[in-house]
């Protein structure tokens, strides 16, 4: 079977530097580099097969295309599409797991790192001519500090953030973690399950690694932000939305916690009046965790999968029950 018209709605964002799979074996492709919101209902409108990252699919779009039967998703997470009003037609919504979890966990420590040795401050400071001038041999602008013998607290033990929980292990690491349902304990000590806020008031970095619910919504807001040390980092590489960003950039502009990591915020594009832009301390990239070269490889193949897999009749990867 072939889908008889296939709709991407914004493959810029996974760039073209890689290699697609052939998905005109498939079934008559559109292809759209971006796709703005007041777009998506006629772009969809003689759809089979929806194919989005970041665009968002309401039940109104879903009501404007009669012919759809397959929603996919180029990510991980799948909230950007009504997965029950694509249910309520019969219509799956696939996603791609685990395609990025190496790179996730490798950008979660090259923000931890450069926060704890200031290479990219340091870096710049070098390239002003700042070491040129030096009476010493080396400097430092504020106290660089070991990872090893410090606690990492780990929110959401998923295949990302037990992937961080063992490489903080092996910087010498504790780990503490917070999984809201039970999951398997590693085989490494020490390591400790426990509660948010013990979680949040132990921990030397706290890294965020769970799904965006209404339920958890801001959850990161200025009580779980009182509760952490001084020192302690707080690294988002989940979703923006789970941190209250007014509260995190008055803890701090207040010196209340030591730094913050983020590859994510709530509105993206970053917005120039998002209060974490300038905030002190905060290390900000641009959502490119899960973008690896690789990673991008892997996730494209696992949309062609996911799409060949259901053309065919079986399905893979189906998140809103169907």
């Amino acid at each position: 079977m072939t889908a008889s018209h296939i709709v991407l709605l914004d493959a810029g964002s996974v760039g073209d530097d890689i290699s697609w799979p052939d998905f005109a074996s498939l079934g008559r492709v559109t292809v759209y580099e971006h796709t703005k919101p007041v777009e998506v209902a006629d772009r969809v409108k003689t759809a089979t097969a929806i194919l989005t990252n970041k665009v968002y699919i309401t039940a109104e779009h879903i009501a404007a295309a009669p012919g759809l039967r397959y929603i996919g998703t180029l990510a991980t997470g799948y909230n950007q599409v009504d997965g029950d009003a694509a249910a309520r037609r019969g219509i799956p919504l696939c996603n791609v797991p685990g395609y990025s979890t190496d790179a996730v966990v490798q950008h979660v420590f090259a923000l931890v790192l450069n926060l704890a040795s200031r290479v990219g401050q340091l870096a710049e400071s070098v390239r002003r001519g700042e070491w040129s001038k030096s009476r010493h041999f080396c400097y430092w602008k504020e106290p660089l500090f070991e990872l090893h013998g410090k606690t990492m607290g780990i929110v959401g033990f998923g295949d990302i953030g037990s992937g961080v929980a063992r490489i903080a292990h092996h910087f010498g690491m504790s780990v503490l973690a917070y999984a809201p349902r039970p999951k398997p304990a590693p085989d490494y000590s020490p390591f400790a399950f426990t509660g948010l806020e013990d979680l949040f008031g132990r921990s030397d970095v706290v890294s965020l690694h769970c799904p965006l619910t209404p339920e958890n919504t801001g959850m990161v807001n200025a009580a779980l932000l009182g509760r952490m040390k001084r020192t302690a980092l707080l690294i988002n590489c989940a979703r923006g939305p789970l941190v209250n960003e007014a509260d995190l950039a008055a803890a701090l502009e207040n010196g209340l916690i030591g730094g913050a990591g983020l590859d994510v915020v709530s509105e993206e594009p970053m917005s120039d009046s998002n209060p974490l832009r300038l905030a002190p301390n905060c290390i900000i990239t641009p959502h490119v965790a899960w973008s690896a070269t690789e990673a991008r490889t892997r996730l494209m193949q696992g949309v062609f999968d996911n799409l060949k897999n259901f053309l065919s009749g079986t399905p893979t990867n189906v998140k809103n029950g169907v």
